[in-house]
């Protein structure tokens, strides 16, 4: 017994000496990589390459060993759409416009991007777009018809199907998803959550079939507020963040936490940093701890779950991807860089 005791305590300060805990970041470094006159609010990694897509057809792919760009620009009928949304399966890429017509391409057999998704009407306007594998794929936007936008896939992106309103939630008044950075998704596992512009998190727990809302604390009493961006980094822990546009220094009621996979949210740094941000990421090898916000009016970082914020640089960005640890890619008007997280 005695020796049993001795494996099992051993064995718990083995485990606690492992646990992740926060890098202690202190600053960021930021090397700017790509600069022309296009806004970009949509990035995805793939095995050795940033992908990218933005305003005026433009979309790219950046090689990540020589920081080498392709660009090209994607024409409908005659005029250049304006792309949002991104992501990627094992064998293709995909990028999805805003406004009406969306339109949702696919990469093609021929070198040339293919149509796989055509909607037209008022009120149409898709936000963003995530893949739980290979295979089932789901892109939202503003609310149509009593509910919000979704389509599905399930076959790897060749298909898209818009989900009956018979099967969502009811939308509240103006209700939508701001197509702001491409982070609205978050998927963990099976599970999916949504984000809002009214404030609320649509959560599915088997990969889009069923769906039901829960509300957050959260600020959305005019268009340009609510929340614009979530991440999750377990099928528990998530964190969403937004706040107003038109009034980015504003920073009460724009920063909720969850424990319990989104069914509750907590108000969190409440009349604190950050302001208005439209991008949120937990930073990889840190336990769920740390956090890294940006937006126009800068970088701001937390070590200890979203309850205390930091700065790190006034450099302006719309979206954000970590390569790994410390390393990022961000994406916003007119440029892409390759942020490097420091300690001293």
């Amino acid at each position: 017994m005695r020796t049993l005791l001795i494996l099992g305590a051993v064995f718990l300060a083995f485990t606690a000496c492992n646990r992740p805990t926060s890098h202690a970041y202190t600053r960021v470094s930021v090397h700017e990589l790509y600069r022309d006159s296009v806004s970009i609010r949509a990035l995805d990694l793939l095995p050795g390459a940033l992908a990218m897509a933005g305003s005026d057809g433009f979309f790219a792919s950046m090689d990540l060993a020589t920081h080498k760009l392709v660009s090209r620009r994607q024409e409908y009928q005659g005029t250049f759409p304006e792309f949002r949304a991104v992501a990627h399966t094992a064998s293709d890429f995909f990028m999805l416009s805003v406004g009406s017509p969306a339109l949702l391409y696919k990469t093609g057999d021929q070198g040339q991007m293919e149509l796989v998704y055509r909607e037209e009407g008022e009120g149409v306007f898709y936000d963003a777009m995530a893949f739980w594998d290979d295979t089932d794929g789901i892109a939202v936007g503003d609310a149509m018809d009593g509910c919000l936008s979704m389509i599905l896939t399930r076959n790897g992106g060749q298909d898209w199907e818009k989900v009956p309103c018979s099967l969502l939630p009811p939308a509240l008044e103006g209700e939508g998803a701001f197509a702001a950075s491409n982070t609205n998704i978050a998927i963990v596992g099976e599970h999916c959550w949504v984000v809002t512009s009214r404030a609320r998190i649509l959560y599915s727990p088997d990969r889009g079939k069923s769906w039901e809302v829960f509300q957050t604390p959260a600020l959305a009493g005019s268009p340009s507020q609510g929340l614009y961006s979530l991440d999750f980094f377990d099928a528990d822990t998530g964190f969403a963040l937004g706040g107003d546009y038109t009034v980015p220094a504003g920073n009460t009621g724009n920063k909720v936490a969850t424990s319990d996979g989104g069914r509750s949210w907590a108000l969190m740094a409440d009349g604190a940093l950050p302001g208005y941000k439209s991008c949120v990421r937990y930073v990889p090898g840190s336990g769920g701890r740390d956090l890294v916000a940006v937006g126009f009016t800068g970088i701001d970082y937390s070590q200890d779950g979203g309850s205390t914020w930091k700065t790190l640089s006034e450099e302006g960005f719309y979206t954000l991807k970590f390569l790994n640890d410390s390393v990022a890619y961000a994406a916003g008007r007119e440029r892409v860089a390759r942020l490097v997280f420091k300690t001293p």
